[in-house]
């Protein structure tokens, strides 16, 4: 066994403990971190199968990107694990149903192996030093399928901008102000001066008063 396949069954052992610990953690924060390492260690069998543009993708995307935010949401929430673990036993036999079935298709999948699969022969690219798998993707993507990529970002954006547009309310506790109508106020609008009429007091209240100031 060569020094390769040693880090890739490492790198599997971790991944399949990260995946188990996944499930089995009780703390929600801690089962983000797992996910995180399962995340790593796939990164990283990729990496080991040649196949560097799906390993960077995971670790700048997954990991850079969505991890962190699941994390500082999971963290914000403050979830409470009681409430959440209550009726976990009733999920558990569709759960294991949908495990073995996994199971079986993957336990078919190594089975028959993939010899019916042949490698396809990548066109070599005038001016191209070194051909790679990343390089040979992004053609492959840029020519035969630029219009399903197209599509496919519209149709995220489309869906960023619903998320944002459900999710947006406005706070009525909220004191900001609106600078439009901080610049088309007028003093008159701010300042209202009042006519009061002037109370003059009677004469005999006057020396009462001052009576009663000199006891």
């Amino acid at each position: 066994m060569d020094y390769q396949a040693g880090f890739f069954y490492f790198f599997s052992a971790v991944l399949l403990f990260a995946a188990l610990r996944v499930v089995t953690a009780r703390n929600p924060v801690h089962a983000v971190l797992y996910l995180m390492l399962a995340f790593s260690q796939a990164a990283a069998v990729w990496l080991i199968l040649k196949a560097e543009f799906l390993g960077l993708t995971l670790v700048l995307v997954y990991l850079g990107a969505v991890m962190v935010l699941f994390l500082f949401v999971v963290m914000m929430l403050d979830i409470r694990i009681d409430s959440v673990r209550q009726g976990f036993w009733q999920h558990v036999p569709l759960a294991l149903a949908l495990g073995g079935l996994v199971a079986a298709e993957l336990t078919a999948l190594l089975w028959t192996g993939f010899s019916n699969l042949a490698p396809t022969a990548v066109a070599p690219v005038a001016g191209a030093a070194a051909k790679s798998n990343t390089h040979a993707l992004g053609i492959l993507l840029y020519t035969e399928y630029l219009y399903p990529i197209q599509a496919a970002a519209v149709i995220l954006l489309v869906a960023m901008v619903a998320a944002i547009a459900l999710t947006l309310r406005h706070r009525k506790d909220s004191k900001a102000i609106n600078p439009s109508l901080q610049v088309h106020v007028r003093a008159k609008d701010r300042l209202v001066v009042v006519n009061m009429p002037a109370s003059v007091k009677p004469a005999s209240t006057v020396a009462a008063s001052s009576e009663g100031v000199a006891k």
